[in-house]
Parts: C-alpha cells; sequence; structure tokens
C-alpha cells in the first residue's frame, strides 16, 4: 500500500484473510480503543502472557492463511505481495531499529543522521551485521538496494516518485547515468558508511516508512553477477536468498511452505527456536487446523472466528493494525514513457456523482455485523485513526443511505430505464463490472449483497466473470489496466508514517485507479512540505487532503478490522503491536521461544 513497502511495508494483500506479523516486544497488552462503535465492542491482548520457563531449542509452526500460494519473491526491492513478507520476516529485517512511535533510533543493523542543513541521511551500518552467507553486510549493499529499485529492467514497483527526491536516482532511472550521484560511500563499497542526498528534506523523515529513503539492504556480493532484468526469476531470491536478520531459508515447497533455522551470524540475540516452519493454510481449513492444534500461531479469519473461539490450548491475540479495505474506481491507465498515471476524463466511472452514490448504496456495518462479527468496522477515512494527529475524526465518510445515493444520481442526470436500470447522463447504457480476490466465501457474499443494493439504486453492476478472481491474477490485471474493471475492492496495509503520497500521486504505480488530479497533487505535495515541518500546518493538510478524498470519492474506504490470530499457550514472548505487514521489531523472533516440546491442547 504507499510505501511501496518501503521498509515501513506497504504490502498487497488481503487485509480480511488476517495474517499477523510478530513483535516479540510489544509496545502494549491490549489496543481496544476507537471511534468505531463496532470495534468498541470486542478486544484482545497484543502479547502471550506465557510466564513458564523455555525449553532449549523447539521448533515452532507458523500457519499463513492464503487463499493461494505465496509468490516466493523473496527480496525487499521486488516482493509487494503479503503472503512474501510474511514469508520474510523470520530472515528479512529492516536495517533501522524504531522507538514505540516508530521513530529511528540507534541500535539496529544500522544507525541514521539526518542533517536538514547539509540535506543528507548518514547511515552507519553496524559493525557486527552479517548476512546469513556469513559475509559482512557493507556499504555497497545499501547502494546496491537503491540500484533494484531504480533500474528500470527490474521492473520493481518500488520505485517512486518520493524516493527521486535523492539526488541522481531520477537520472540512473532514465539511463542518463550508470551511477547514482546523491549516494556517496566515504569509506568505499566495502565500508560501513552510506551518505543519502536530497533536494529537499521532508518532514516525516526521521520516522520509520517515511517514504524517501529506503529501509532495507540487498546482498551485493550475492547478486551482482545476476542481471538486472534476471533479478525477479532468479533462483538467488526464489529458492536460495541470503538475509541479516534472526534465521535463514532451509527448505523451501515453492509456494507452499519455508523452514527457517537460525542465522549463526546474526548480529543480535541468539535465536531461541531450533526451527520455524511456516505454511500456507487454506482459509476453508483454517478453522480445522486451529482446533486441532495444528500450529504455534495461525491467522483466524474474522468470519470465521465464532467457530474458533473456544478452542482450548490457545490465547487470541490480535490489534487493529495499519490498514484497511477500500473501494476505487479505474479512470485511466499507466504510461510507462511517462512513468505517471495518465487520468481519462471520459472514462465510465470518472464522475464523482456517480462514485459518491456508489459509495452511499453500499451497507458496509451490516456487512461487518453479519459476516464479520464486529471484527470488522467501517472507516470513515483513508488515514487510520492509529495516525492520531492526522486522522480527522470529524469526516462521515460513506454511512448507509440508499435515499441519498438515488438522489445523487437523480440529480446528475442518471435516468432508470424500463428495466429499474440507469443510463449515463447521454442516454448510454451503463453497465460496471467490478472485481476483488478470493479469500473466503464471506468476502464473495459480502459483495454480492453489494451488488444487490446497487441494483436498488439502479445500477447494473457484474462481478468480473462472476467470481472472485485468484489474488495473484487480481494484482496482475490492475497493474496492466485490464479494460475488464471498472472498479475494485482491494486492501493496503500501511507503512508506519503517515503520508499517502507513495499510494496516490500521480507517478505512483500502486495508484491503480490511475488517478491524477491536479488539485489532488497540490494536497498531496503540501503534506509533506517544507511549511509541513510545523506539525500544526501538516495536521490540517493530512485533514484537508482527507475531505478532498472523500468529496471526489476516486478511492471510498470502506473498513479496517482486528488482526487477530491464534497463539498456542506453550509459545512465549510472542506479540503484535501496531506494525507494517511483514516488519517485526529489531529482535522479535529471536525472542520468541515455547515452554514445552508439544503443542498445548488445553
Amino acid at each position: 500500500m504507499k510505501k511501496a513497502t518501503v521498509a515501513g511495508l506497504v504490502t498487497l494483500g488481503s487485509v480480511l484473510a488476517v495474517t499477523l506479523t510478530a513483535c516479540g516486544n510489544s509496545n502494549s497488552n491490549s489496543a481496544s480503543s476507537s471511534s468505531s462503535t463496532s470495534a468498541t465492542k470486542i478486544s484482545f491482548p497484543a502479547k502471550m502472557n506465557n510466564t513458564k520457563s523455555s525449553v532449549s531449542g523447539g521448533n515452532l509452526t507458523y500457519g499463513l492463511v492464503m487463499a493461494t500460494s505465496f509468490k516466493g519473491i523473496f527480496n525487499e526491492e521486488l516482493s509487494t505481495d503479503t503472503g512474501d513478507s510474511t514469508i520474510m520476516q523470520f530472515g528479512a529485517e529492516p536495517l533501522f531499529k524504531t522507538d514505540k512511535n516508530y521513530k529511528i533510533i540507534d541500535g539496529g543493523a544500522a544507525n541514521l543522521k539526518l542533517d536538514q542543513k547539509a540535506k543528507t541521511a548518514t547511515i552507519t551500518i553496524n559493525p557486527k551485521a552479517k548476512w546469513s552467507d556469513g559475509q559482512p553486510v557493507v556499504a555497497d549493499d545499501v547502494v546496491y538496494a537503491y540500484k533494484i529499485l531504480a533500474n528500470k529492467e527490474t521492473q520493481s514497483q518500488r520505485y517512486t516518485d518520493s524516493l527521486q527526491n535523492i539526488v541522481g536516482l531520477a537520472d540512473y532511472h532514465t539511463g542518463k547515468s550508470d551511477q547514482i550521484s546523491g549516494i556517496q560511500t566515504p569509506d568505499g563499497g566495502t565500508g560501513k558508511t552510506v551518505v543519502l542526498h536530497f533536494q529537499v528534506m521532508k518532514p516525516g523523515m526521521a520516522y520509520s516508512g517515511n517514504g524517501y529513503y529506503w529501509e532495507a539492504a540487498a546482498p551485493y556480493h550475492y547478486l551482482k553477477d545476476v542481471p538486472f532484468k534476471d533479478l525477479q526469476s532468479s533462483p538467488k531470491i526464489r529458492k536460495n536468498p541470503v538475509f541479516f536478520g534472526p534465521y535463514k531459508l532451509n527448505k523451501l515447497v515453492s509456494g507452499q511452505s519455508t523452514e527457517w533455522v537460525p542465522n549463526e551470524y546474526y548480529y543480535g540475540a541468539k535465536p531461541k527456536l531450533k526451527s520455524i516452519t511456516a505454511s500456507v493454510v487454506s482459509p476453508n481449513t483454517a478453522p480445522s487446523a486451529i482446533k486441532s492444534h495444528s500450529y504455534d500461531i495461525i491467522g483466524v479469519n474474522n468470519d470465521q472466528y465464532p467457530n474458533v473461539k473456544n478452542t482450548k490450548g490457545v490465547t487470541f491475540i490480535g490489534n487493529k493494525p495499519l490498514s484497511y479495505s477500500y473501494l476505487a474506481f479505474k479512470v485511466g491507465k499507466w504510461d510507462d514513457k511517462k512513468g505517471e498515471n495518465v487520468e481519462d476524463k471520459n472514462a465510465k466511472m470518472n464522475d464523482p456523482k456517480l462514485r459518491q452514490a456508489i459509495a452511499y448504496a453500499m451497507n458496509i456495518d451490516q456487512v461487518d455485523q453479519k459476516f464479520y462479527h464486529d471484527l470488522n468496522f467501517r472507516v470513515n477515512t483513508l488515514i487510520p485513526e492509529n495516525f492520531t494527529k492526522y486522522y480527522d475524526k470529524s469526516a462521515k465518510g460513506f454511512p448507509y443511505n440508499l435515499k441519498k445515493a438515488e438522489d445523487i444520481l437523480d440529480k446528475a442526470g442518471y435516468k432508470k430505464g424500463k428495466d429499474g436500470y440507469r443510463t449515463t447522463p447521454k442516454g448510454k447504457k451503463l453497465t460496471i463490472t467490478i472485481a476483488s480476490y478470493a479469500t473466503n466465501s464471506a468476502k464473495e457474499a459480502a459483495i454480492k449483497n453489494y451488488i444487490q443494493q446497487w441494483k436498488k439504486i439502479g445500477l447494473d453492476v457484474q462481478l468480473l466473470n462472476g467470481r472472485l478472481t485468484e489474488p495473484n491474477s487480481f494484482y496482475d490485471k490492475l497493474q496492466s489496466d485490464s479494460k475488464d474493471i471498472d472498479m475494485y475492492i482491494a486492501g493496503w496495509s500501511l507503512s508506519s508514517e503517515a503520508s499517502p503520497n507513495d499510494l496516490y500521486n500521480p507517478k505512483a504505480p500502486f495508484n491503480y485507479g490511475r488517478m491524477n488530479n491536479p488539485e489532488q497533487t497540490k494536497l498531496l505535495a503540501d503534506i509533506d512540505s517544507q511549511k509541513a515541518f510545523n506539525d500544526s500546518y501538516r495536521i490540517q493538510a493530512f485533514k484537508k487532503w482527507q475531505e478532498w478524498m472523500n468529496k471526489e470519492a476516486y478511492v471510498v474506504p470502506m473498513t479496517n478490522q482486528w488482526s487477530v490470530s491464534a497463539v498456542n499457550n506453550r509459545v512465549k514472548d510472542y506479540g503484535v503491536g501496531v506494525t507494517d505487514a511483514g516488519g517485526a521489531n529489531i529482535g522479535a523472533w529471536a525472542d520468541v521461544s515455547v515452554t514445552s516440546n508439544s503443542l498445548q491442547t488445553k
């Protein structure tokens, strides 16, 4: 989702088919506050309260609930998939350590020092940090990560307009230069220091997930011989990746399972587990897997929670993550030559009145109560309430109002024909195709319910091919701007700096609706402007953007949800905080252990 998995990861995937990320050093024991009425009806602890002594070694099993296989792109610069980032979390660790407010602090694999006057960021790599093949993490690894991002032949979706604030990165991207002039290594490529030069400093730079610099490294010594165009398919990424986190990949069943063992070269505390096995579990079989104690940690789909909530021997832990689901409208296409989204003023869905009416006709609160048992809850803006300062709690969003939806369409000239369906203001037949990715039967039932709601206001909406789309295929269609899709429901897992710039600006590849509105571009720029170093100014800039987005309805906020996992009672020091998908706090997985050699059943 923004930050295109830039360290404070934005990842593509279901926010309804829930998986959790480890955060062994959780900052709170619960997360129960919310402005949403349905969200306050239930709460979960955020970490395990197991005071027993850990056993030596121990093998932990992790169930990743997905309706499809994971892609297996084990490289942070190239992966965009929640499944991959969840699988990688045991070995892939960000460069920088953060405090509970996501501010970058010393003590991780690298330290960061910002110099506002010089417009630089100096990265100093921990001398103890080593890759899982024993090679030290060096300056070349940091530089190489930027080259993977910016080289056109990698086709990385992580290259963003925000990163172009680094001096010389755009010239490297376009091929004007074979080096990035604004990234310097004063001690040489095998040294421990990297200096980034920026065109302008930005207000969020002190915080993880800001999007203006990358928060990961790539093993140059290991990958340098692979042509950029072949990186994504290389066995060195697909089968035998190396990481500098607490665990390393030991076994792989492509798309289905992985086994991780301790990284003997890990710079931090020695990992406490002998191995971690992470396997894909179908949403249909996940409830029985929970009841039969098949996994130490497994995600709980919210629609299935009543079926498993009384299971003995497990603790249900959860949080309300930095994420949301949304409805977006296709209004243009991506232009490779320009490297930006090109909005079509004549696109079928490029009418804010039509978009508003569609949003008001959605009975989201009823759906959340019926299908998701109040574990999902409607959100009113595209800035989650987790960002307390910037979230506009006064925003109404799009509460269910059929009469208002009908009135909007009537006034906008969408007239009903004899068949009960509306035509365009120009009198042409109006058929709208909606797409979304498959997760579970509840989601399909929810979308079919929305289709019936839209029928009530005279809109002929059809589900693409009559069913939900396989997730990988769904995102392929969005990225390639399939003409078959008029609107779609998807979800973002957000990074820990609130700016939405990398999701919705004109040059954002993740802006799949392809909006490019000058007014929105100005509002986004204001959020990250020099004036926004004044926090009061930035707060108002955020609120203006939220208000504008709700008015224009290019992207309609739908729901956030409790993200719940069933954790076996033998697991110790595992928890979840308000984190981005795929990124654990420094040392989190190294801290996790078990207190018994067998899973507890009561």
